[in-house]
């Protein structure tokens, strides 16, 4: 559907030939279709109303279309950039013997050919036609490739000896259950563990806290007969937890009384299921947290000494490195260090306690050290769960891309030591995606000191007249363009914002 809309714009106006399309945004009250394209030609008012009218064929009669158009012409150093990025994406074997002087770009009258120098034994592996692949999702034209082999013996490469890293063992904290009391139990408990800290497999293990929400639901067994059983959500004030009871005969009366309020004690298994942690509780007593309880504060794991699986690479903007051009840095930024990333996920429960936690597939992170941009950290991850077709069309990000990628147990230690020392900056980041990476991190031991910005809250403060603040939207107010829903894209396009924001203000917002 979308490239057959993508023709008839194309085949519209000769001008626009080569444009991409960056996002339709549809907006059901207002029936409105905005078209955001990317040019690598100039164009005419007459090119946007010759872009409506092959639109218009595509978009229901009682909807009004308009199009935005942002002219892009890559030069050969943004290309090579981006191919090193791609190739980061795509083969991490390659990647790790690659640097920027392997590859070279010449640009031609329809686009631009290039050349990447690898060992002999990736010339043939199809990896040019993933790059021209990531290269038309970003830029106008026409790309053309090849792999040529260099002068890398793979067997000769000296490899890093693997460092050892301090062993630790992140202590599991219990506070002591208060007015404890058996409902169906024979056995009292004076201890539950912190619900924050239940990141383990245990067959018996007790939590203690109020009920959030509790729901009585059914399933059939494997002879179709229908049983009943509960969902509970509890809170201990370290975390929300969810857990599952199958009622027993001769309490079921007793337990279907308990309601939203009621403080209990559950005591059960906490298994893996499918790749997710799932608490069941076999017992169920009456306790409570201790009154006026201020939880221990928790020992994170060290943050890695090396980097094991994704290394950050160095980060060379074009327009930081233009001397013609005089940058202001602000003083608020000098002698700081900030980690600006973005996610793309499975969806977006960002939440365990309905007991099916979304997983991370991409992190795009680049690090700004005195007002400048320097490093970047990018990875697919390994979701270990096939992707909805929503994410796919979404992202862009497929089977294929994620499933040779490392898993969040390998990846989210070197995202730690990267960010470890650094305050996060996000769009949604309190939201959405600082949650993910929380998650996560705690379930490996990590415990990051949260110090965080927001850029959807400072633009909100600092930029006036935006009919919204999406990220697209802020972009386009800076001049700003970017890849959407790509992790890496979205985060550099945060960056530059986060630095434009903080040239405004003139100082740093408050930590949130």
């Amino acid at each position: 559907m979308l490239s057959n809309v993508l023709a008839d714009v194309r085949s519209a106006s000769d001008n626009l030939k080569n444009c991409i399309l960056r996002s339709v945004e549809v907006y059901r009250a207002r029936r409105l279709v905005i078209v955001n394209l990317i040019s690598d030609k100039a164009f005419t008012v007459s090119d946007k109303e010759n872009a409506v009218a092959a639109l218009r064929r595509h978009v229901p009669a009682y909807f009004s279309c308009t199009v935005e158009i942002t002219k892009l012409s890559p030069d050969c150093e943004m290309v090579r950039s981006k191919i090193f990025e791609a190739v980061g994406s795509y083969s991490k074997a390659v990647y790790a013997t690659l640097s920027l002087n392997d590859i070279t770009v010449e640009k031609n009258e329809n686009g631009f050919t290039y050349t990447v120098a690898v060992a002999q034994s990736f010339v043939n592996d199809g990896l040019c036609e993933k790059i021209d692949g990531y290269l038309k999702k970003c830029y106008c034209g026409e790309f053309t490739g090849k792999c040529v082999a260099s002068q890398i013996n793979l067997e000769e490469l000296e490899v890093e000896e693997a460092q050892d890293e301090i062993e630790f063992e992140t202590p599991v904290r219990y506070f002591k259950i208060e007015e404890f009391e058996i409902l169906e139990g024979e056995k009292i408990r004076t201890e539950a563990v912190y619900m924050s800290d239940l990141n383990f497999s245990s067959e018996e293990v007790v939590i203690c806290g109020t009920i959030e929400d509790i729901r009585e639901r059914s399933y059939k067994n494997k002879n179709g007969v229908e049983k009943q059983y509960l969902s509970l959500t509890l809170n201990d004030t370290t975390a929300s937890f969810y857990a599952t009871y199958f009622f027993r005969q001769k309490s079921a009366e007793k337990i279907k009384k308990l309601k939203v309020g009621d403080s209990i004690v559950c005591t059960g298994a906490n298994e893996e299921f499918k790749g997710e942690l799932r608490f069941t509780a076999k017992v169920i007593d009456y306790g409570k947290i201790p009154e006026g309880f201020v939880p221990e504060k928790r020992e994170s794991k060290p943050a890695p000494q090396y980097y094991h699986t994704v290394k950050p690479q160095p980060f060379i903007d074009a327009e930081q490195a233009d001397f013609l051009t005089e940058r202001i840095i602000p003083e608020c930024l000098k002698g700081q260090s900030f980690v600006v990333f973005d996610l793309e996920t499975t969806g977006l429960n960002s939440s365990p306690v309905s007991g099916n936690m979304d997983r991370i597939i991409e992190i795009g992170a680049y690090k700004i050290v005195n007002g400048e941009i320097s490093e970047s950290f990018s990875t697919f991850i390994n979701p270990e769960r096939k992707l909805s077709d929503e994410i796919i069309k979404l992202t862009g990000i497929t089977e294929e891309m994620v499933s040779s990628a490392p898993n969040y147990e390998q990846v989210m230690p070197d995202f730690y030591k990267f960010c470890y020392g650094s305050i996060l900056v996000g769009h949604n980041v309190v939201g959405f995606d600082y949650k993910f990476v929380d998650y996560y991190w705690s379930h490996l031991g990590y415990l990051f000191d949260r110090k965080l910005i927001d850029t959807i809250p400072l633009s909100q403060e600092l930029v006036t007249g935006l009919s919204n603040y999406k990220l697209n939207t802020i972009a386009a107010k800076f001049n700003i363009t970017f890849n959407h829903h790509r992790a890496v894209d979205d985060a550099l396009a945060t960056a530059k914002i986060f630095i434009e924001l903080i040239k405004i203000k003139k100082s740093l917002p408050k930590l949130q």
